[in-house]
């Protein structure tokens, strides 16, 4: 099929401004179905690569991002279909018609939306830019159209602003994850092989009655999010500079079939050498494009757009360091190995905690005793289970170390004032002083995933969920797991905690 790099009509880059489209949709549904080399006659659906075309250039010519349009028709239609075997659009008990199950819409020529599949693409584009400047729905962020997550109300409005689709469950103030624009976004992410921020809605934004067909109440209509959100990957322009979102392969030509011409190390920056490209192996479901890129050392190939992101431009470059011979590659580890019984020169831990133990975050076990010798050694047990409590203690010394001095109990219980700081930072503990068992829960296993929200909620000063929170450890190089590698259910260990505070202490820094 022909590769197509840009819109036909009117070329634009997502984000700028709304362009002149051309309203002869006769006009229109030939140019695209000519650009993706489409029979728009044949009444069979076209290949992935080819819906692929069809989707992106009808959601770029519209100024919508192109990854909200293929998931949209994703979630309509199952496996992107708008012919049945006999050559018919598939229409539902409903009356959705086809790929992108217009329904009950005005204006729209329904035996065309049924014969003629880029239409019916165009009017799904239509009505989704549409509920995007819709007046009545709520904004996220000033509304910028070249930001995925500035979509969430209008997916929504797509399929109905009704109680089914709730950002949150009322009656709980848990996030709703079978609400329609939930699992849009969803598939974003599976598809578009790219991470979204998770919106931290309340129900108190929202008022409905479940038991009624009758629309939301929008109570809050401007949401300012303290959030990395997430830029469309189609706008992306010959010459710009770009950076490695993870460490990904390069590819000699657009297809993973293709060999590879090495690999692009987590942050690296590149030269976008060209327009995008559409997967070559034409039965490959893929959602995202190619990129072809040009490296430092000028070596080419290929890249997905969904591991490419943009460059600060206003960011000024770091002078070249003038190279230092090293004086002695091989650290000395000595007074640690006579300091604590259980210090490894070999574990991957080792530098890790002796940072933390050279800052004073964390103090060996002096009162084990060697069942051989009978003498008291110290231990730094780096596979001790961290509590709640522990971590807590261990990070303010990191982050408040004045405030954890000062900190003073207001009850009897003894683990009452490092709580009350976790709570002035709007850090969603477990552990309570209200009872008993809330107050047990101190003395428990804290999970790798809840370190991660307390950890980055004390950062953005409120709470955020924990897929946020372990999505910002990746983006942010906390970890470099991705997200289902990351583990949130495993319990933290010693060795963990001196890793990821340091790791989140070279992050603060470089935002200085």
């Amino acid at each position: 099929m022909k590769k197509i790099f840009k819109p036909l009509i009117g070329a634009i880059a997502i984000g700028a401004i709304t362009l002149s489209i051309n309203t002869d949709n006769n006009v229109f549904a030939n140019d695209i179905a000519t650009a993706c080399d489409f029979d728009a006659s044949s009444n069979v659906n076209p290949d992935y690569a080819t819906t692929n075309c069809l989707l992106t250039e009808t959601a770029l010519n519209y100024n919508v991002p192109p990854e909200i349009v293929k998931a949209i028709a994703e979630g309509e239609s199952g496996n992107w279909r708008h012919f049945d075997s006999n050559g018919q659009a598939i229409v539902t008990a409903d009356n959705g018609i086809g790929l992108m199950q217009i329904t009950n819409q005005a204006g729209y020529d329904e035996a065309r939306l049924k014969s003629d599949l880029v239409y019916n693409i165009e009017s799904g584009v239509k009505i989704l830019d549409k509920m995007f400047d819709r007046s009545d729905l709520p904004k996220i962020n000033g509304g910028q159209r070249d930001v995925l997550e500035s979509w969430y109300f209008a997916i929504m409005a797509y399929n109905g602003t009704k109680p089914v689709n709730s950002p949150v469950e009322q009656a709980t103030g848990e996030r709703n994850a079978n609400a329609y624009q939930e699992k849009i976004l969803g598939f974003v992410e599976k598809y578009e092989l790219i991470d979204l921020q998770v919106l931290p809605f309340t129900s108190e934004d929202f008022q409905y009655d479940s038991n009624s067909r009758d629309n939301i109440k929008f109570l809050k209509m401007n949401y300012n999010f303290d959030l990395p959100l997430t830029k469309s990957k189609y706008s992306f322009e010959k010459g710009q500079k770009v950076s490695a979102t993870t460490n990904v392969t390069v590819r000699t030509r657009p297809t993973t079939d293709s060999p590879s011409k090495g690999t692009l190390n987590k942050g690296e920056t590149v030269t976008i050498s060209g327009p995008f490209e559409y997967e070559e192996v034409a039965s490959k479901k893929n959602h995202f494009v190619w990129y072809p890129v040009k490296r430092n050392d000028g070596s080419e190939g290929y890249v997905a757009s969904s591991y490419l992101d943009f460059v600060d431009s206003t960011a000024t470059p770091e002078p070249t360091p003038t190279p230092v011979p090293p004086v002695d590659s091989k650290p000395d580890y000595s007074s640690y190995i006579k300091q604590y019984a259980d210090f490894s020169t070999t574990a991957w831990w080792k530098d890790d905690m002796i940072w933390a133990i050279d800052k004073g975050y964390i103090q060996g076990d002096s009162t084990i005793r060697n069942a051989k010798t009978n003498k008291l050694e110290t231990h730094l047990l780096p596979n001790k289970q961290l509590t709640e409590a522990h971590f807590l203690t261990i990070f303010f010394r990191y982050a408040e170390k004045d405030a954890l001095a000062n900190a003073k109990s207001t009850s009897s219980w003894g683990r009452s004032g490092v709580y009350n700081l976790a709570k002035k930072y709007n850090m969603p503990v477990l552990a309570s002083e209200k009872t008993k068992a809330s107050r047990d829960i101190a003395e428990k296993g804290i999970r790798r995933g809840k370190l991660a929200q307390l950890m980055v909620s004390y950062y953005y000063g409120k709470t955020v969920s924990e897929n946020t929170a372990i999505q910002f450890f990746i983006k942010n190089g906390l970890t470099t797991q991705s997200i289902k590698e990351f583990k949130p259910n495993d319990i933290l260990t010693r060795a963990h905690i001196s890793a990821f505070i340091q790791r989140y202490d070279s992050f603060v820094q470089k935002q200085k």
